[in-house]
């Protein structure tokens, strides 16, 4: 998998505790790599995180990004070969209740992991995840390509678009190709699901703590529309972004930033998805008129040509497979009572690699990977 890449290697993930991290610790962990976190405490009820075996990890972190003392510390004890950048304040709704912190995690964290291997000058390549909001969302129906105008009404939004001209910024300045010290990239990812999200005001945990309660979920915009995928799928690209930024694939380092998101059938309203879901896990849901918070986009998509292009990388799992593993390990935590939750989550990779060596992903093989 990953052509062999991650065996031995040191990677470091900051925002290791998170929803995305902790999945993306258990694969590379699985893949022989030696890992390393670096995050904020997560001491959320149900935390994917505190499932985890601490045999994961070789270290773990804790403090805050934006503290260049304490992630100096990590960095030069760990001595990472790849880092996956992913430690933020990611939730729009809580941008608008405290924007000054959402800047500074979000732009100010990343200007300091960067820093830090600039100082360093040691070879290093960073994977830096932002989000399919960093665009300027003007309502268009096709997706949004890399060299899209950036842009954000709301602070979390415009927070990932100044962290994206913050990594174009260094790149150009300070990591220029042939700089031969580091190579950098940026991920765009869409709506990410999968089992283990418990966080406030996002779909997929909101539909499980109303079935666990056994109330109606309460949707405030049915009918906006997003791209879905499971994280599996984004971390796959995440990945193999990682490998072929590493292994000197020249257009990958040119190009700078990448969409990952799912393919346009995967586009589908709140509506659309609360109907798939419950078919997997039945429950109910009624519209609830949003009392203000903030203006929320209606209509946003994603183009992964580029990534289909110089990476070869496609997702995986359809609309309905992802929907469907995604309701079954939150079945088997909470009706099932399943006593293995870490063990969930490797079952699902297991199978979701299963499925991409019959799909022929580029990353499913061993072969080496071109430098062209």
């Amino acid at each position: 998998m990953f052509g062999n890449f991650y065996n031995h290697r040191r990677v470091l993930i900051t925002g290791h505790s998170g929803f995305k991290g902790s999945w993306l610790s258990i694969w590379l962990s699985e893949l022989g790599a030696e890992v390393h976190g670096f995050s904020l405490e997560n001491t959320q009820p149900f935390s994917l995180y505190q499932t985890i075996p601490k045999s994961v990890w070789k270290s773990e972190t804790f403090g805050d990004v934006a503290s260049s003392e304490c992630l100096s510390e990590c960095i030069e004890q760990s001595d990472p070969e790849v880092v996956f950048h992913l430690a933020a304040q990611s939730l729009v709704r809580q941008s608008y209740l405290d924007p000054l912190e959402t800047f500074r995690v979000n732009v100010l964290g990343t200007a300091t992991v960067l820093n830090n291997f600039r100082k360093k000058k040691t070879p290093t390549t960073i994977v830096v995840a932002t989000s399919d909001k960093c665009y300027e969302n003007l309502g268009w129906e096709f997706g949004y390509r890399e060299n899209d105008v950036l842009g954000g009404v709301d602070p979390y939004s415009a927070s990932k678009a100044a962290a994206e001209i913050v990594v174009g910024s260094w790149r150009r300045a300070f990591f220029e190709p042939g700089a031969g010290f580091c190579q950098i990239a940026t991920a765009r990812a869409g709506n990410v699901i999968g089992g283990g999200d418990y966080s406030a005001d996002r779909l997929i945990p909101d539909c499980v703590r109303s079935q666990i309660s056994n109330t109606p979920l309460l949707v405030r915009n049915p009918q906006s529309v997003r791209p879905w995928q499971h994280v599996l799928d984004c971390l796959s690209g995440y990945i193999w972004l990682g490998a072929c930024l590493a292994q000197g694939k020249s257009k990958v380092i040119s190009a700078g930033a990448f969409n990952f998101g799912p393919p346009p059938e995967s586009h589908r309203t709140v509506a659309g998805l609360l109907k798939c879901w419950y078919e997997s896990w039945p429950g109910t849901w009624k519209h609830q008129e949003a009392v203000s918070s903030g203006k929320e986009a209606k209509f946003l998509t994603l183009s992964i040509e580029r990534a289909r292009e110089l990476l070869n990388w496609s997702p995986t799992w359809t609309f309905e497979q992802a929907i469907h593993e995604t309701a079954f390990w939150y079945r088997s935590r909470h009706v099932d009572r399943y006593p293995d939750v870490a063990g969930l989550c490797v079952d699902q990779i297991k199978r979701f690699m299963e499925e991409s060596k019959k799909r022929n992903a580029s990353w499913s093989t061993t072969q080496t990977i071109s430098r062209e």
